[in-house]
C-alpha cells in the first residue's frame, strides 16, 4: 500500500530562486514551441508561479513493492508476459529489476483533487500551467544495496529546478526537475536515486497545435547490436495506467487527445504494408518507453548490472504503431538505446551506464 505525505521545502527555496540556466539538465527535451498564438500571464499569474518557485513542494511516498502488483507489471510487459520467453514470477525477496520502481510509488489522490486532464498537482506549478508532459530523466542504483521485492520503501521527492522558457516569446513553459531518493527501510543511504523531468503548458497552448510529431533526431546509429519490437495497444496502456495509478487522459481517451490536445485521429498508412492502416491518438507513457529501453538492455544483455540510465524524450509516440526499441554498444561500459515507430520516427533515446 501506498502512503503520501505533502509538505514544503523551504532549504530548498533559496536555491531555486536564484537563476536557473543550468539548474534543469533535461531542459534540452525535444519539444519545439508546439503553440500558434502567444500567450502572456496576468500579475496574478505570474506572482502565482513567483510564489510556486521560491517555495517549491516535496513530499515523501511509502510503498511496499508487494509481489502482486509486481506480478501485475511483469504480466504488462512483452518482455516478461511469457510470450518471447519463459514467464519467471516474482517472488518476495528478489531484487527489484531496473526501473520497475517506475510502476510504483504513486500519489494516492480523490478524482476531485485531479487536475481537468487527469494529473495529479503535487509536483505541478499553478495555473494556468496545467499541461504537462514527462520529458525526461536519469537513474542511477547502488547495486550493493538493490530494492527488494516486498521490503517496505519511501521514495524522498524534492523539487530542484523549475527553468521558464519561451516566457520573453509569449510562449510560456515551465521545467521542472525532481529528485526522488528511494530509501528501504532499515537503510540509512538509498537503493535508488532518480532525477525527473516534466514540462508544463499554458492550458490554452493546444488550442491550434501546430502538428509537428516527426521531429529529426541526430546521433542515432545506423544499426543497432540488437532491438525488441513490440506494439503498444489499448490494453497496453490501460494496464500501464492503472499500475501507476494515472489517470492522464492522453493514454486513456481517444476524443480527449485529438479535440483537447490536438493529437491527430486519422488512419495512417504503415510504410511497407500493403493496405495497414492505424490508428494514431492515444500516447504511449513516457516512463513505459523509458522502461522498455532498460528491458530491452537486460533482455539482451543476461545478467547485466545497470549502474546509472539517462534517457530523454524526443517525439510522441502512439498507440498500435510498431515500436523497434535498440540497443549499440558505445564501448565496454556504455550502450546507447533508441525507440523508433514504424515510420521511423523517433521517440526516446537515452544511455545505459553497465557496471
Amino acid at each position: 500500500m501506498t502512503m503520501h505525505v505533502l509538505s514544503r521545502s523551504l532549504s530548498t527555496a533559496t536555491r531555486l530562486s536564484t537563476k536557473r540556466a543550468s539548474s534543469t539538465p533535461f531542459s534540452g527535451y525535444g519539444i519545439s514551441r508546439p503553440y500558434s498564438d502567444s500567450f502572456s500571464l496576468g500579475t496574478n499569474e505570474t506572482e502565482g508561479l513567483e510564489r510556486w518557485i521560491a517555495s517549491p513542494p516535496s513530499h515523501t511516498l511509502y510503498d511496499s513493492l508487494n509481489v502482486e502488483h509486481l506480478s501485475d507489471l511483469y504480466i504488462t510487459l512483452p518482455t516478461r508476459d511469457g510470450t518471447r520467453r519463459s514467464y519467471v514470477a516474482p517472488e518476495s525477496g528478489d531484487v527489484l529489476p531496473f526501473g520497475h520502481h517506475l510502476a510504483f510509488f504513486h500519489a494516492r489522490r480523490a478524482e476531485a483533487q485531479l487536475r481537468a486532464d487527469g494529473t495529479d498537482e503535487d509536483i505541478s506549478p499553478p495555473a494556468p500551467f496545467t499541461k504537462r508532459m514527462w520529458a525526461g530523466g536519469k537513474i542511477t542504483w547502488n547495486n550493493d544495496n538493490p530494492l527488494l521485492v516486498g521490503h517496505r520503501t519511501k521514495g524522498i521527492s524534492t523539487v530542484t529546478g523549475a527553468e521558464r522558457k519561451g516566457f520573453d516569446k509569449g510562449k510560456p513553459m515551465v521545467f521542472v526537475t525532481q529528485k526522488i531518493e528511494y530509501v528501504q527501510e532499515g537503510q540509512k543511504t538509498p537503493s535508488v536515486v532518480e532525477e525527473r523531468a516534466h514540462v508544463y503548458f499554458h492550458a490554452d497552448m493546444f488550442a491550434n497545435r501546430k502538428k509537428v510529431f516527426d521531429r529529426e533526431v541526430n546521433g542515432i546509429p545506423t544499426s543497432p547490436d540488437f532491438s525488441f519490437k513490440y506494439t503498444p495497444t489499448p490494453v497496453t496502456l490501460f494496464r500501464y495506467s492503472a499500475l501507476m495509478f494515472n489517470a492522464h487522459h492522453i493514454h486513456l481517451d481517444k476524443e480527449y487527445c485529438e479535440k483537447e490536445e490536438g493529437y491527430p485521429g486519422k488512419l495512417l498508412a504503415i510504410p511497407s504494408i500493403f493496405s495497414a492502416y492505424v490508428v494514431q491518438e492515444r500516447i504511449v507513457h513516457g516512463p513505459l518507453t523509458a522502461q522498455m529501453l532498460l528491458e530491452t538492455v537486460d533482455f539482451n544483455v543476461p545478467g547485466v548490472q545497470v549502474k546509472s540510465f539517462e534517457y530523454r524524450a524526443t517525439n510522441p509516440l502512439f498507440v498500435n504503431r510498431e515500436l523497434n526499441i535498440n540497443g549499440k554498444w558505445i564501448d565496454k561500459s556504455n550502450i546507447q538505446v533508441w525507440c523508433s515507430d514504424v515510420n521511423g520516427i523517433v521517440g526516446m533515446t537515452g544511455k545505459a551506464v553497465i557496471q
